[in-house]
């Protein structure tokens, strides 16, 4: 009898995998949020706006921590490294807050992390 042969697609669907892509650290996405714990963070930052706690509420803040690199006839050398930030958002006390939601600390973050003090003087807040 010959083996039977099936497509990528039809193995995924035998192993119930879907298109989209795992989060390698086992993270799931929640609504327009990279994981649950982001999106509670969310909602509850958003509370605290309603209620006058904080203001200036932004999610995924993106900060040049590299700027690129060009040589002398204006080629690309290098792209810029850029940090997200989960959330930025003004305190009551009018301090830029800029926090980052985190379940695992990988090398890349703690990286861009001591850039962001680094460059903008900024200590990110983890939660």
């Amino acid at each position: 009898m010959k083996p039977r042969t099936l497509t990528v697609e039809q193995l995924r669907a035998l192993q119930g995998v879907t298109g989209s892509k795992r989060n390698k650290y086992g993270a799931k996405k929640t609504g327009s949020h990279a994981s649950g714990k982001e999106h509670d963070r969310a909602g509850q930052l958003k509370l605290w706006q309603r209620a006058g706690l904080i203001s200036d509420l932004r999610e995924q803040v993106s900060f040049t921590v590299i700027p690129t690199q060009r040589d002398a006839d204006g080629k690309l050398i290098e792209k810029c490294t850029r940090y997200i930030a989960d959330f930025v958002y003004k305190d009551r006390e009018g301090n830029t807050v800029v926090e980052d939601t985190k379940g695992f600390r990988t090398p890349e973050y703690i990286m861009k992390r001591k850039l962001m003090l680094k460059e903008y003087g900024i200590r990110i807040k983890e939660t």
